[in-house]
């Protein structure tokens, strides 16, 4: 149940990032591969192979890891993205100089690695819900310098997107909401300076601060580490007052507690649980 709409960033956004990664292990040199092979002297072949099964993410990412290194470098994948693989599967196969293979072989194997461990969880997340009415989203609790392919991974899982950044959207969390002295004047103040058209969200932990988002208009409502029962009545409180109001539910989501959560009949669950409790999907790149 991949999300079909995840396209991967372009590279004129992705290749600073990786050549910063690249030259992060690379340092100085690669002492080792540098000592057995000169520059571009010696043809190779490997495969990658997957340890443990999962939803394969990051393919064409690692391919342009290599190309970065040396252009020549074919790499050819047999799994495409967001497909489930089994154990000992192999999933690619790339050829071109010893030293490209070598050196590249950490940064591309980590990147994928990473990525298909969250589109791994994300799918089970997303799987529990598949057949209610309401949308798994993730959220900004990512690694710093990852987040665009780490949520591109969310999405080939199953989830969808919410603000890649702090300018996507309006959210009034409890420490705007206190800093501003309460929803109304943080709802009016914002509402003076943002563009159209930014929706305005507000989270909320209480029946009387739904009231309060409902009766200053906001756009969506989030029902915060709420307990069932008080979920469903805010729910219903909405549904009833303002049928275009968006809902949703978030704070401490699990696979156990996802189903119930959903069928309280909110529009949306954010979790970054997906994302922050995933682990890495093991593979490993053999030389051939």
């Amino acid at each position: 149940m991949k999300n079909l709409t995840a396209v991967l960033p372009p590279f004129v956004i992705l290749d600073p990032l990786l050549q910063s990664w690249l030259l992060e292990d690379i340092g100085r040199g690669d002492r080792t591969t540098q000592s057995l092979f000169a520059m571009d002297s010696t043809e190779g072949q490997a495969e990658w192979i997957v340890k443990a099964s999962g939803v394969i993410v990051g393919l064409p990412v690692a391919a342009r890891v290599f190309h970065l290194l040396n252009e020549k470098v074919g790499f050819v994948p047999f799994a495409v993205e967001g497909q489930y693989c089994d154990r000992g599967l192999v999933i690619a196969r790339m050829h071109g100089s010893m030293d490209a293979l070598l050196m590249g072989e950490r940064v591309a194997l980590n990147l994928v690695m990473r990525l298909s461990g969250i589109a791994t969880l994300t799918r089970q997340y997303a799987e529990k819900i598949a057949d209610l009415p309401v949308k798994l989203v993730d959220t900004r609790k990512t690694t710093p310098g990852l987040r665009i392919l780490e949520k591109y991974a969310s999405l080939l899982g199953g989830a969808i997107n919410h603000r890649m950044g702090l300018d996507d959207a309006v959210m009034l969390k409890d420490n705007h909401i206190a800093a501003a002295g309460g929803i109304r004047s943080a709802i009016a103040s914002v509402r003076e300076h943002i563009p159209y058209p930014l929706n305005i969200e507000v989270e909320t932990e209480s029946l009387d601060q739904v009231k309060e988002a409902l009766l200053h208009k906001a756009d969506i409502i989030m029902l915060d580490n709420m307990p069932l029962e008080m979920m469903r009545k805010a729910v219903q409180m909405i549904r009833q007052q303002d049928s275009r109001i968006k809902i949703e539910a978030s704070g401490n989501i699990t696979l156990d507690t996802i189903r119930t959560v959903a069928e309280t009949g909110v529009d949306y669950i954010s979790s970054s649980a997906p994302i922050t409790q995933s682990k890495w999907l093991d593979l490993s790149m053999k030389m051939k």
